[in-house]
C-alpha cells in the first residue's frame, strides 16, 4: 500500500507531455509507442523515437576514418563507425557513442548512441552493417539536438538511491543490485529527460523493468519490458507435442555450439540439469541423473497430474533439453558468443558471459502461459513454463515443445536487435514480430519434409489440435488464415500482431522449401542451400541489421538486404513474391495499406 500515493504523480508525469502533442496515426503509434498496465493500476506509454533504415544492395563507400588515409592497418569498428555517422547524419563525433560490434569474417556490425554532453541517450540509437568493407544498412533513431525544444541539464539533481524506493512501490519489485547508469531520453513532445536508468524485478511475479526516473523531478517517465510473454517432454525437438511419442536420445548436444556439453562449462561439472547454456528447475530444484554417465531417463505420464513426482523430474528433462537444442542450433546460424547469446562461458570467443538461460519449470506464478525475460549481455535470460488447467489431468507446457522453442526465441530475437541491450523490440509493432518470430522459429523445427504443413501453436496444452492459441493456424492457403499487411491496422495487441507476421514469415519459409527443397540435417548443418536451411539464414542475418524497434516494412528490406549480403541476391524475387502475397510488397508504406508490387525484372 505504501506505493499508492506515488501512482498519480506518476500518471500526470507520463501524461502531461502528451496533452499538446498531435494525434499519432495508428502506424506511428505501432512504430513509436507501447502502454503498459503494470502493477496496481500503472499504466506507462513508451515512446522510442521513429527509426529510419536503409540497405544499400551491394554496399556504398563510406569516408576513410581520420589517420587512416595512407595506414596498412584497416580502421577498427568504431572508427568507421562513427566516421560513418558523421557523414551520413552530419553530427559530430563527440554526440557519437560506440556501444558494440562485432566482425564475423567479411562482414561487421556496429551499435551506437547518440550522446549529449557526454551523456548517452538511451532511446536515440543507430546501427550499421559493412560486407566487403562497404556499408550495406543502417538504421538510426538519432534525434537533431538543433530541433529539441527542451534538453535537460546534464547533472542530475536528484541522487538515484532517493528514487528507487518510489519506484520500486510504483512498479511492485525491486532493485536487483545492477549498476544504474545516467541516460538522456527523448519524450514525444520533442523535449529530452535526464534519466536514472535501474531494473525493477519482481521474481515471484515473474516482472522484470528497467526503469527511467527523471534526474531532476523523481518521476518515472518510461520503461522497458524484458519479458515477452506468450499465450503457449524428452520429445525430440521436431515433435511438437506430446502424443508424438517421446523417445530417449543418445548425446543429443552438439559439439561445436556446446564444446564441453550441456553439463560443463569447461571447469566444473554437473550431473543435474544445469550447464553452461541453461539450469533447468521446478521450485529451485533440480532433476538429478538417474544413473551413473548422465543419464536422465524419466518417461511422463500425462494421465497424472504435472506434479507428479516423476512428471516433474521429467518435463524439467525435457525443458533442459530443448533449451539446450534451441542454444545449439541457433548458434549454427549465427547466434553466438559475439553475437550476444547466452552462456555462463564464452571461451573468450567474445560478449559477455555469466548469462546462462534460466528456466522455470511449472512456475509458481501463473496458469495457462510461459514468458521469457531478456535482459542485456551479461544478465541470465529467465524462462517460465507454467501449467495449463484446460484439461483433467492439467497439462505441462513443458510438454510441448513449440512453446519453449517460441520462449526460447525471444531471447534470439531481443539480443539480435540493437546489439545485445534487450531494449530494441518495445514498440507495439516491433514487439508484434517479436512474437511472430517465435511461432515462426517454432513452426520451422516442427516441419518435417518439404510438404509443408499448416501450423498450429499450442494445440496439445489446450486440447484443441486445430485451433490451438491463435485465430488461425499458419497457412499458405488465404481460405484458412486471412491475416495480412492490412490486418494490422486493425490489431493493437502484440500477439495479434504476431500472427500476422509469423503468417508471412511461413509464406517465405514455404516458397523457399518450394524452389530449394528440404535438409532433413538443418539443425546440425547450415552450410547446405535448401530452403529450410536459407530460411534459417536470413532469418538470423536480418536480425543483426535492422534497426531498434523496426516495422514490417525494415524487417522485410532486412530480409533482402540479408540475402543479398550471403546469397549475393539470389533469392531477392523469391522473397519479395511472398512477402507481396501479404500485402507487404515493394511499395508498402508504415500506413498497413495492402501493396502487391515487386522489383522490376521480378
Amino acid at each position: 500500500m505504501a506505493g499508492f500515493p506515488f501512482l498519480p504523480l506518476l500518471l500526470v508525469a507520463l501524461y502531461a507531455s502528451l496533452a499538446h502533442a498531435a494525434p499519432w496515426p495508428l502506424h506511428a503509434r505501432h512504430a513509436t509507442h507501447r502502454v503498459r498496465q503494470i502493477g496496481r493500476g500503472l499504466e506507462v506509454k513508451a515512446f522510442h523515437p521513429k527509426s529510419t533504415f536503409q540497405t544499400f544492395g551491394k554496399g556504398i563507400d563510406q569516408p576513410i576514418p581520420e589517420g587512416f588515409a595512407n595506414s596498412l592497418t584497416p580502421p577498427a569498428i568504431n572508427d568507421s563507425a562513427v566516421t560513418f555517422m558523421q557523414a551520413q547524419l552530419g553530427v559530430d563525433a563527440a554526440h557519437v557513442g560506440y556501444r558494440a560490434g562485432l566482425s564475423d569474417g567479411s562482414r561487421k556490425f556496429a551499435y551506437v548512441k547518440q550522446v549529449h554532453d557526454g551523456v548517452p541517450f538511451a532511446n536515440a540509437v543507430a546501427n550499421m552493417a559493412w560486407k566487403d568493407g562497404k556499408v550495406v544498412a543502417f538504421g538510426s533513431s538519432f534525434v537533431d539536438i538543433n530541433s529539441i525544444s527542451k534538453i535537460a541539464d546534464s547533472n542530475p539533481t536528484l541522487d538515484v538511491n532517493s528514487v528507487i524506493p518510489t519506484t520500486e512501490a510504483a512498479l511492485d519489485g525491486r532493485f536487483n543490485d545492477q549498476p544504474p547508469t545516467l541516460e538522456y531520453l527523448v519524450n514525444e513532445d520533442g523535449s529530452v529527460a535526464l534519466t536514472h536508468v535501474f531494473q525493477i524485478r519482481n521474481e515471484t511475479a515473474g516482472t522484470w523493468f528497467e526503469a527511467y526516473v527523471c534526474a531532476h523531478t523523481g518521476q518515472l517517465l518510461s520503461v522497458t519490458d524484458f519479458v515477452a510473454h506468450a499465450s503457449y517432454t524428452v520429445l525430440p525437438i521436431q515433435k511438437q507435442t506430446f502424443p508424438a511419442g517421446q523417445e530417449t536420445l543418445t548425446d543429443p548436444q552438439d559439439l561445436f555450439a556446446s564444446p564441453f556439453g550441456w553439463h560443463s562449462n569447461g571447469t566444473d561439472n554437473t550431473t543435474e540439469t544445469t550447464g553452461n547454456n541453461v539450469a533447468a528447475f521446478v521450485g529451485g530444484r533440480v532433476s538429478a541423473e538417474t544413473s551413473a554417465g548422465l543419464n536422465f531417463n524419466v518417461k511422463y505420464d500425462d494421465t497424472k497430474d504435472p506434479t507428479a513426482a516423476s512428471n516433474i523430474q521429467a518435463a524439467t528433462n525435457n525443458a533442459f533439453y530443448i533449451a539446450n537444442t534451441v542454444h545449439d542450433f541457433t548458434y549454427r546460424y549465427g547466434f553466438t558468443e559475439k553475437t550476444f547469446n547466452f552462456q555462463d562461458s564464452n571461451f573468450g570467443k567474445g560478449g559477455k558471459e555469466g548469462d546462462r538461460v534460466v528456466v522455470s519449470v511449472q512456475d509458481a506464478s501463473g496458469l495457462n502461459n510461459a514468458n521469457f525475460a531478456t535482459p542485456p549481455d551479461g544478465q541470465s535470460g529467465v524462462c517460465r513454463m507454467f501449467i495449463w488447467d484446460f484439461t483433467d489431468p492439467r497439462r505441462d507446457g513443458s510438454l510441448e515443445n513449440d512453446i519453449i522453442v517460441h520462449e526460447m526465441t525471444h531471447g534470439v530475437t531481443s539480443r539480435m536487435t540493437g546489439g545485445g541491450t534487450g531494449r530494441c523490440l518495445q514498440t507495439t509493432e516491433a514487439g508484434g514480430m517479436g512474437e511472430g518470430w517465435s511461432d515462426a522459429m517454432a513452426n520451422w523445427v516442427s516441419q518435417k519434409s518439404a510438404q509443408v504443413e499448416d501450423f498450429v501453436v499450442g494445440q496439445y496444452v489446450t486440447n484443441k489440435p486445430a485451433a490451438g492459441i491463435r485465430s488461425h493456424p499458419y497457412s499458405t492457403d488465404p481460405e484458412v488464415n486471412p491475416l495480412r499487411y492490412s490486418s494490422v491496422a486493425q490489431l493493437n495487441e502484440v500477439h495479434n500482431i504476431g500472427e500476422v507476421w509469423a503468417n508471412m514469415l511461413h509464406n517465405v519459409y514455404a516458397v523457399l522449401v518450394a524452389e530449394r527443397g528440404f535438409s532433413t540435417t538443418a539443425l546440425t548443418n547450415p552450410d547446405t542451400t535448401e530452403g529450410n536451411v536459407v530460411f534459417m539464414h536470413l532469418f538470423l542475418d536480418a536480425l543483426l541489421l535492422q534497426p531498434c524497434n523496426p516495422t514490417f516494412v525494415d524487417a522485410r528490406d532486412a530480409w533482402i538486404q540479408a540475402d543479398e549480403n550471403r546469397y549475393n541476391g539470389a533469392n531477392k524475387c523469391t522473397l519479395f513474391k511472398a512477402f507481396a502475397s501479404r500485402g507487404l510488397g515493394l511499395n508498402a508504406g508504415p500506413d498497413f495499406v495492402d501493396n502487391a508490387d515487386v522489383p522490376a525484372g521480378c
